[in-house]
């Protein structure tokens, strides 16, 4: 079967292959690409929606503490400002994507939210150790974590992927998960609870990115295993996997060709904006999913079924 992607100077017509006639699907956004991981928002064309103005907070989230890695764009970003709608204060380690950062911050601020933002590398350990011991030192309590921060990266064939990116994927996605897990676990109590973020391409298993298929296939295990660990103790432990949402990641990973057909294989026919995923983190961060732990929630507007 013929790629839909751009294989050296052949390029296929991606709306061509699945069926489905260009007019009729949404596209999220043009052609463009960013030649570094993880990538900026604010040079994202058009930028992403990560807060939708009608979504009015109810204390379901008041007075916790939520950490959520890479919470400076993305789908780290939607779901800050919800929590932080929801009445909770938020912390956001991030990487070094300080205007981004910079934005966020600020919006929260305008929100009348409370934050604090933690620069650094979550594959050392000692950062993440660093994360909870600025969060205890500022608020004395954590409820809520969200392992959010990941990197992706294209490659066409199993030998075009370095060993060395295949060691700082599996360390960003996997061990920095790891890390702050541990680092946070000792100061969850009952009631509280863990998200992890994996993603639609662990289901169908996508062959451009074998390395980050593995490293989310790999939160997927995670998650259930600790779920059924941690189940006496009442904390919760869930994982989302989102289709194609309009977040750095994305023109940070493909060829500029690939951007405009980003979730045209939806049942929907199109791609998401963060916002749409922010009520999916408030669902299982707060107590309205107080019976869900060790599952998979599929936001992809259809693309992964069952």
């Amino acid at each position: 079967m013929e790629s839909d992607y751009q294989f050296g100077n052949k390029f296929y017509n991606y709306f061509d292959t699945i069926g489905i006639e260009s007019s009729e699907y949404k596209i999220l956004a043009p052609e463009q690409e960013q030649q570094r991981q993880p990538g900026f928002e604010y040079l994202m064309t058009p930028k992403p929606i990560f807060d939708n103005p009608n979504y009015k907070g109810s204390n379901k989230l008041k007075d916790k503490v939520a950490i959520i890695t890479g919470g400076d764009s993305g789908l780290g970003r939607a779901a800050a400002i919800a929590f932080v709608k929801e009445g909770a204060k938020v912390v956001i380690p991030y990487y070094d994507e300080h205007i981004d950062a910079m934005e966020t911050k600020e919006y929260i601020e305008k929100l009348g939210g409370e934050c604090l933002f933690l620069a650094g590398d979550i594959t050392d350990k000692n950062f993440c150790g660093q994360i909870v011991a600025e969060t205890l030192k500022k608020y004395g309590k954590i409820n809520i974590l969200v392992n959010n921060a990941g990197v992706q990266y294209q490659a066409d064939s199993l030998d075009l992927i370095s060993d060395e990116q295949f060691d700082w994927t599996m360390k960003v996605n996997v061990y920095g998960m790891f890390y702050l897990t541990k680092e946070v676990l000792p100061y969850l109590h009952s009631g509280d609870s863990i998200i992890n973020l994996s993603s639609i391409t662990t289901f169908y298993g996508d062959p451009q990115l074998i390395d980050y298929v593995t490293t989310k296939g790999a939160i997927v295990g995670f998650t259930r295993a600790l779920a059924r660990n941690l189940a006496l103790k009442n904390i919760r432990v869930n994982a989302i996997a989102p289709g194609f949402f309009w977040t750095p990641l994305q023109p940070a990973c493909w060829v500029k060709e690939k951007i405009p057909s980003l979730g045209a294989e939806a049942a929907m026919a199109r791609g998401a904006m963060p916002y749409e995923l922010a009520p999916t983190f408030v669902f299982l961060a707060s107590d309205d999913s107080s019976y869900v732990t060790g599952q998979v929630i599929h936001n992809n507007g259809g693309q992964i079924m069952g």
